[in-house]
C-alpha cells in the first residue's frame, strides 16, 4: 500500500507542476490556482522532496499570514535536511535575513550556503566568496577561500549551463 500512495503522490506532483508551468494545460484561473495549491500542499504534507522545497518556496515567500510563512519555512528546511540544493541555498538565505521563526543566523546561514555549493549551487558559491572577500557573514578576509568559492561558481554544472 506505501508503494501505491507513493506512486499517487508523485503523480500528484507531476499534475501541480505540469498546471504551476503550463498555461495551455487549464487556463489561469481563482480554481486552477486553488487545485495546483491543493495538490502541492497534499505532496508536500506527504513528504515528497521536490514539493516540500516548492511549496514551502512558495508559502515562504507568497504568504500573508506569519503561521503560513512558518510552514514554509519548515518545509523548504525539511526539502533541504533530504539534500534538495536549491531548498539549501534557500535556507542559508533565510538564516542570514532571519524571519519569525529563524532569527538570523550566520553561523548557520554559512553552513547551508556550503553545502548548497558543494552540491553545485552556483549562487551559494558566488555568496560565499563575496562573504570571504568582503568579511561578511562573521567570516573573516580570506582572499583564498574567496578564490576557492569563486572558483566553484564558475565551474559548469547542470544547473548553470540549463540556465544560461
Amino acid at each position: 500500500m506505501l508503494q501505491a500512495s507513493t506512486l499517487f503522490t508523485r503523480l500528484e506532483f507531476r499534475l501541480a507542476e505540469r498546471l504551476f508551468h503550463n498555461h495551455w494545460l487549464l487556463p489561469r484561473s481563482p480554481r486552477t490556482q486553488r487545485l495546483t495549491m491543493r495538490l502541492f500542499k497534499r505532496c508536500a504534507e506527504a513528504g515528497h522532496p521536490d514539493a516540500l522545497s516548492v511549496y514551502g518556496h512558495m508559502l515562504f515567500h507568497r504568504s500573508q499570514t506569519p503561521q503560513d510563512k512558518a510552514r514554509g519555512a519548515r518545509y523548504v528546511l525539511e526539502a533541504a535536511h533530504a539534500g534538495d540544493v536549491k531548498s539549501q541555498y534557500q535556507v542559508a538565505q533565510i538564516h542570514e535575513h532571519g524571519c519569525a521563526q529563524y532569527p538570523r543566523r550566520e553561523d548557520y546561514a554559512v553552513t547551508w550556503y556550503a553545502r548548497a555549493a558543494q552540491s553545485g549551487h552556483y549562487l551559494a558559491a558566488e555568496r560565499l566568496a563575496r562573504a570571504y572577500r568582503l568579511g561578511e557573514l562573521g567570516l573573516a578576509v580570506d582572499g583564498e577561500r574567496a578564490a576557492y568559492w569563486q572558483r566553484q561558481a564558475e565551474q559548469p554544472t547542470l544547473d548553470n549551463v540549463a540556465a544560461a
